[in-house]
């Protein structure tokens, strides 16, 4: 995807990729002894960082990062970059077929012809079917570079994280009813699937079998409902790495909006360990990395105060710090009408008292049995049902008790319990977020309060997730959901 914005500081940087771009490209030995002022590149923030986080120099630093957030450029921009600086970002494939010396040789021009003459080859293994139209080298030199450097220019020069313009989103195709807004803050991740016999133990070591795909519980909330036709929001950082690149295609594919996934070109996306016994039950280890949280000027943007306005549900995780989730809470409130707020108190917070002051805006806590009690560190708690009653002391709605495919719900309106559906496993990655999702689409499209019936639809979401896959991969739709709540209605 191209961003495209118009500032001095990305035509100072276009203007210098520009010129750097002549003879044999970008290098350090370039930066270093060029007749060309090159403090544009030298002091963009993302080069300092990666230099002071490398010990390496500035100029090291600017090769670096050019090389990987190029990556993040359209299919052909990043072919019209590579070939103009001269990045050789495929001299480590084997498997290319096409004339490498004459892309990376040391005169532009001959880059240029090998680029128009190679032109299809090189998009067909991008996997871009059917690839652009191929361009004349006047139409390369004219036009085509001036827009990839900017594109590029765009990225290296956005400092927050977030490019200045960003691509739409196409709302999904639903009936107007349908239609509503949620902003989830949380984590988007690479969940790395070990699918064992069973979970190892210091004797008895366990194989299995490896893949790796988007996760994190940000996001599959996030896809959950998207899934379901609403128009969503993701807050969340990505490194500026290949799994950076694949959470950000997957996020578009599945229709959440991007605005507010800040990408951090310095630091690798964050990952999440998943070992998935045969019964569904599974146990993690999640890889943190302070560089991947959000910040506080994060939540002054304009663009999310917009998105927050706008929204009928905001649901919070707490894989952000504790001062990212209170900040939000604290926004939220102040917001009229105040959207409703959904809180998944997971990973459990190690200090939860300082977001007491804030629970009175929390509608609907939605957790397990274990991540409820976490939230009352210092209180005693003779049962789960004393937990949830001193939760709602602390002014929080409804709270809802979720796990093993098992709903209990507590509040002012509805006190039931869903636990009706089949299931084969004794738990499922993603039932909770299929749950949160389902609840938020029934927030959305109801003109009333909520009944036992919505949370019976909800719960039938989570019977859905019955697999030993990936939960983004594989989320329940409407009708899907629907056929579960009909083929299994307890008898009137």
């Amino acid at each position: 995807m191209s961003f495209v914005p118009q500032d001095a500081r990305v035509a100072a940087v276009r203007s210098l990729l520009a010129r750097l771009s002549k003879y044999s490209g970008l290098s350090e030995e370039r930066l270093r002894h060029t007749e060309i002022e090159p403090a544009a590149l030298l002091e963009l923030l993302v080069v300092r960082r990666h230099a002071e986080r490398t010990g390496g120099s500035a100029e090291a630093a600017v090769l670096a990062v050019v090389r990987e957030v190029a990556q993040w450029l359209t299919p052909t921009d990043r072919l019209i970059i590579d070939a103009a600086l001269c990045l050789g970002l495929w001299r480590d494939r084997s498997d290319v077929g096409v004339d490498l010396e004459r892309l990376y040789a040391d005169n532009l021009g001959e880059r240029r012809e090998a680029l128009t003459e190679q032109w299809i080859a090189l998009h067909a293994h991008l996997d871009v079917d059917p690839a652009p139209e191929t361009p004349t080298v006047k139409r390369l030199r004219t036009a085509l570079e001036h827009a990839a450097f900017t594109a590029l220019a765009g990225l290296l020069a956005a400092e927050s994280g977030y490019p200045t313009a960003q691509p739409t989103v196409a709302a999904p195709t639903v009936p107007p009813a349908q239609r509503g807004v949620v902003t989830v803050f949380g984590d988007a991740v690479i969940d790395h699937i070990y699918r064992v016999d069973d979970f190892p133990t210091p004797a008895s070591p366990a194989s299995g079998r490896f893949t790796d795909r988007p996760g994190g519980k940000g996001l599959n909330r996030a896809v959950a409902a998207a899934r379901l036709g609403i128009n969503v929001h993701l807050v969340c950082a990505v490194g500026g790495d290949e799994y950076g690149r694949r959470i950000h295609e997957f996020l578009e594919a599945q229709r959440v909006h991007l605005d507010l996934v800040k990408m951090v070109p310095s630091a690798p996306s964050l990952v999440t360990a998943v070992v998935l016994a045969p019964n569904g039950e599974f146990q993690m280890i999640s890889c943190r990395d302070t560089r991947m949280q959000l910040q506080e000027e994060d939540l002054h943007r304009p663009e999310l105060r917009a998105a927050l306005e706008s929204s009928d549900v905001v649901i919070l995780t707490f894989e952000q710090p504790p001062a990212v989730i209170e900040q939000v809470l604290s926004t939220v409130s102040q917001l009229h009408p105040k959207p409703t707020v959904i809180v998944c108190p997971s990973p459990s917070m190690v200090a939860p008292q300082g977001l007491y002051q804030y629970l009175g805006t929390v509608d609907y806590l939605v957790g397990t049995t274990t991540e409820l009690a976490a939230l009352l560190p210092d209180a005693f708690a003779a049962s789960a049902d004393d937990v949830v009653r001193l939760l709602r002391r602390l002014g929080i709605g409804s709270v809802c008790t979720v796990e093993n495919f098992r709903c209990v719900v507590a509040s002012d309106t509805v006190n039931t319990i869903v636990d009706h559906f089949p299931h084969v496993l004794r738990a499922a990655v993603g039932a909770a977020a299929a749950f949160t999702g389902a609840l938020a689409y029934r927030l959305v499209n109801s003109r009333t309060a909520l009944t036992a019936d919505d949370y019976v639809w909800a719960a039938a979401a989570m019977i859905l997730t019955q697999h030993l896959g990936t939960f983004a991969t594989t989320v329940p739709g409407i009708e899907e959901i629907d056929r579960i709540v009909d083929l299994f209605a307890p008898p009137s």
